[in-house]
């Protein structure tokens, strides 16, 4: 299935803010340039988007030009040769204010050694998105007030959060407390569980630099998590079926009161025409246990060009023209989340996403997964652990040590 003579191809990940700003961007590119080559766009959700690019070597083989990749493959498609090693275009052409334009914690994770592989193209780290208009609606704060002998503020720790879930929780209304997405896909139960293990002032990684989860805040995190995503009385029924999409959709519905979710899906709720919920929304840090910190995740979408591509040149050139500023403002218009400082201090930008320049703040306390060629497969581990908690009364203790185990085997 290699290029057909006339067309380009790039892996998308679906989501129809990336579909609308790649069209657009290959338009103007096209216009500019005089490229006369076709966009093909190969849409596709997390899981075949993975398969079809790194596990059945999509990009080495020149399936693709072009690939939207996460910072959780990057590593494996790295040691795969899966990429081109950006660094002699870098150094040729460079895109506009490179590497200056941009956060420190969006150029790392496609950087080996000196080798550059990928380029950032979405971002927005993990928050606690909620609606500003429920915290600040007076008779919800009186209620709250009657009911908890508190007041009606935004979460700061788990327990709170749990409580404010269950004030929120009108089935009737079609208005839940908070939503999570727990479809199994390796990525969103895992992202769940990490947070849960950070905010409690644990790391996932030992000081030898192996995984380690067997520890009394993995119990205590799993253990509230299982209790919330399974308490009926707090959050949306369909949270099983939702990945994050999904999730940020039902929200941007106004079906939820809060959310924990990537910085993106609050961004969507002001800008898609089919949200319920513009203006009545602001994002803040996570909650956290009573005495650690709260944290973030930093996982971010890279353009990689595919090691196989026949088109290498037009698709370097083309990058260039996707990362300049003005594009890079254009894909937060659409609904993504553009990379550049640049795009997060703008006024447009604020005027319209009013918690936009929070994103630094979000940065800061972010953390990064830990880069292992195969965290793929770990990832699987802990996510298969984190369903089996929500699925199952097997002890959280003993779904940890079997867990832990699996890891052993494999994290050598």
């Amino acid at each position: 299935m290699h290029n057909q003579i006339n067309t380009f191809k790039i892996a998308v990940r679906k989501f129809a803010p990336f579909e609308a700003a790649m069209q657009k961007f290959w338009e103007q590119y096209c216009a500019i340039s005089g490229c006369s080559l076709k966009l093909e766009m190969v849409v596709m959700d997390l899981h075949e988007l993975y398969d079809s690019t790194i596990t059945k070597k999509g990009l080495a083989n020149g399936d693709f030009d072009i690939g939207h990749i996460s910072t959780d493959w990057i590593l494996e498609g790295y040691a795969n040769n899966d990429f081109e090693i950006l660094n002699p275009y870098i150094n040729k052409n460079k895109p506009g204010n490179f590497p200056k334009g941009w956060s420190k914690s969006l150029l790392g994770l496609q950087r080996f050694g000196w080798e550059v592989v990928g380029l950032p193209f979405h971002d927005g780290p993990e928050c606690f998105i909620y609606r500003k208009d429920l915290f600040e609606n007076e008779t919800e704060k009186a209620n709250y007030l009657a009911q908890f002998g508190k007041t009606l503020t935004v979460p700061r720790t788990w327990e709170d959060f749990h409580q404010v879930a269950r004030f929120f929780n009108r089935p009737e209304e079609n208005l839940y407390g908070s939503i999570f997405a727990c479809y199994p896909d390796g990525h969103n139960t895992v992202f769940d569980f990490c947070l849960q293990l950070w905010t409690r002032g644990e790391t996932l990684v030992d000081k030898n630099g192996f995984i380690r989860i067997d520890t009394q805040a993995a119990v205590d995190g799993l253990n509230f998590y299982r209790k919330m995503v399974n308490d009926k009385t707090a959050v949306h029924p369909k949270s099983a079926e939702f990945e994050s999409v999904g999730a940020g959709i039902a929200f941007s519905q106004g079906e939820a009161a809060m959310m924990i979710n990537w910085f993106g899906f609050a961004a969507m709720c002001e800008v898609d025409p089919n949200s319920k919920v513009k203006g009545k929304i602001d994002v803040e840090l996570l909650p956290a246990a009573p005495d650690s910190n709260s944290a973030s995740l930093n996982v971010y979408w890279l353009y990689t060009i595919a090691n196989g591509s026949k088109n290498k040149a037009i698709a370097y050139d083309f990058l260039r023209f996707a990362l300049a500023p003005e594009q890079d403002k254009q894909l937060t218009l659409e609904g993504g989340i553009g990379c550049r400082i640049s795009t997060w201090k703008d006024e447009e930008i604020n005027s319209i996403i009013p918690y936009y320049h929070k994103l630094e703040q979000l940065h800061e306390v972010a953390n990064m997964l830990p880069q292992k060629q195969n965290w793929a497969a770990i990832a699987a581990i802990i996510d298969q652990m984190v369903l089996q908690a929500i699925n199952t009364d097997a002890s959280t203790e003993e779904l940890i040590h079997l867990a832990q185990n699996q890891i052993n085997e494999i994290d050598k």
